[in-house]
């Protein structure tokens, strides 16, 4: 995963990060492997507070482009629609638990 813009946003604790994916000749990465990878992209980020939104893979060139915000605690993150949180919910066994990992 490659970073291309990270821009914080104090306002409602988190980082907004614009990514691109480059996967020739594989399938299109799961959403898992997109928050684990942006979630890594940030010291202490917690993949359970890590949403990924806007993803468009180019067809026929291996390439995915995506949006991830990494939320500072679990509070701020509330704010994220239901639709968009139970996308996220059921990727990690364990619970929120807002620790860094």
């Amino acid at each position: 995963m490659e970073i291309l813009e990270r821009k914080e946003n104090p306002l409602l604790k988190r980082v907004e990060i614009k990514f691109v994916w480059n996967h020739p000749g594989e399938g299109t990465p799961t959403r898992k492997d997109m928050v684990i990878a942006a979630a890594k992209s940030e010291p202490n980020a917690d993949k359970n507070l890590t949403y990924i939104k806007n993803v468009r893979t180019v067809f026929g060139r291996g390439r995915t482009e995506g949006f991830a915000l990494i939320y500072a605690d679990r509070t701020s993150a509330s704010i994220e629609p239901d639709y968009v949180s139970d996308r996220h919910k059921d990727l990690f066994d364990e619970p929120n638990k807002g620790d860094g990992e």
